[in-house]
């Protein structure tokens, strides 16, 4: 063999090897790809999240973990029925509105007084809820019947009739059920991302 044909096999040998370094770079990159489950968990989060804050309660029920939800999804869906007052809807304490509601008395000439207004409770306000954000997917280990999964911080804003626009904020946990990414613990006292594994360490219910 010639040293010019020597050169050109080594060269071809070379640009082989290249390529074949180039193609198991790539492969790794796909499955690393494949194995990050943030864009599953977000859109999870996002879908439960959405639900719960229009009191959807069929649709978020489904997407919490049975261990959350305590019973059956009807289950779930009969308790938020029977208690439909929730921190993402409802105003913490009712209106009340003047309604004439008790009769009056009777006089002995026939004649009867105006009647008595009472104040009765005209329900809760119903609270505006803004876009919910999410943020900072993370990994969590597992913290007392919470199996390891991943954290997202949701946000969004809250608009009450006749009073500012405030943020609320929650943590959530998501872990795999049945082959599908589940809610299975949320979260409130949070401030800011950074407390997103001090938070869902708690051993709640």
């Amino acid at each position: 063999m010639t040293l010019r044909r020597i050169h050109a096999a080594a060269l071809a040998a070379a640009a082989a090897a290249v390529l074949t370094v180039a193609g198991c770079g790539s492969d790794g990159a796909k499955t690393k790809k494949a194995d990050d489950p943030s864009a599953a968990v977000l859109k999870a989060a996002r879908e439960y999240q959405e639900a719960a804050n229009k009191g959807d309660w069929p649709k978020a029920c489904t997407l919490m973990t049975a261990r959350l939800r305590g019973g059956s999804v009807a289950d779930c869906e009969n308790d938020h029925a029977a208690n439909p007052v929730t921190v993402e809807h409802w105003s913490p304490s009712p209106t009340a509105s003047p309604t004439p509601t008790l009769p009056p008395p009777v006089y002995a000439d026939g004649s009867t007084p105006p009647p008595i207004a009472t104040a009765t409770p005209t329900g809760p306000d119903f609270a505006d809820t803004g876009k919910v954000d999410l943020s900072n997917v993370t990994a969590v280990p597992a913290a007392g019947n919470h199996p390891a999964g991943w954290a997202v911080y949701a946000t969004w804003s809250v608009t009450w009739p006749d009073k500012p626009v405030d943020t609320d904020r929650r943590a959530l946990r998501l872990v795999q059920e049945d082959g599908a990414w589940k809610v299975d613990q949320h979260e409130d006292a949070i401030n800011s991302p950074a407390e997103l594994t001090a938070i869902l360490g708690k051993v709640t219910p």
